[in-house]
């Protein structure tokens, strides 16, 4: 088996070439600027892979306007890059309404088809979505069932992933949305959203080269 020797005997090649690239990478990045390294470091959903997390909220104009760039940007990544996408209340009532909508969407497999939808519902075309009546006749119209939305609205579960969303948002720092955090440990910073992007991705290389550095569990022998 040359080949697979010579893959094996390269991986660790690869990963000493991805450190060396990744300071100058990181090169133009100034802390404060263009990243904020979060302290402690927070846990994330998918151990093994690259986290991307976007806090935002349906009821932003920003979020709206992201939302198609974000999807274009993550298409262009690598397989180990995952996206978690976190709903944020903010205190105000119509968000935290629209968080548990996030969350009740997805608990009845309704997310991927509904939400661009609910974006230009609220942005494009004005809907006042705002209280749990007006979404769920929303749903109702747009293919989903709106006492099953209803009931998932108000269940247990969504009200505890709304509490959490916004106390994962606390623990990060977030004070405006969209934004992005890679791997629990880096906030991506920007003044615009290419900038944001940009700073994502050496922030995801930064997470890589450091993925392939940190020491492999031992394997258990076997009795």
């Amino acid at each position: 088996m040359p080949t697979l020797l010579f893959v094996r005997r390269l991986l660790p090649g690869l990963a000493a070439l991805l450190l060396a690239l990744t300071p100058a990478l990181l090169a133009a990045q100034q802390a404060g600027t263009d990243y904020r390294i979060l302290s402690p470091p927070q846990p994330t959903e998918h151990p093994g892979k690259i986290e991307v997390t976007e806090f935002f909220s349906y009821a932003c104009p920003h979020c709206n306007e992201f939302y198609p760039k974000l999807h274009t940007w993550l298409a262009t990544q690598q397989l180990d890059v995952v996206l978690r996408r976190v709903p944020v209340g903010f205190n105000k009532p119509p968000w935290i309404n629209l968080a548990r909508t996030f969350y009740a969407l997805q608990s009845l497999g309704l997310l991927d088809k509904l939400d661009g939808p609910l974006f230009e519902a609220i942005h494009e075309k004005h809907e006042q979505l705002w209280d749990e009546d007006s979404i769920a006749q929303w749903v109702g119209k747009n293919g989903g069932n709106a006492d099953k939305f209803a009931a998932a609205y108000s269940s247990f579960s969504v009200n505890n992933q709304t509490v959490q969303g916004d106390a994962m948002a606390e623990d990060y720092g977030v004070d405006g949305v969209p934004t992005l955090a890679v791997d629990g440990r880096y906030v991506a910073l920007g003044n615009t959203f290419p900038e944001i992007l940009k700073n994502t991705d050496a922030l995801v290389a930064k997470a890589r080269a450091e993925h392939a550095a940190a020491p492999k569990p031992a394997a258990k022998k076997g009795k």
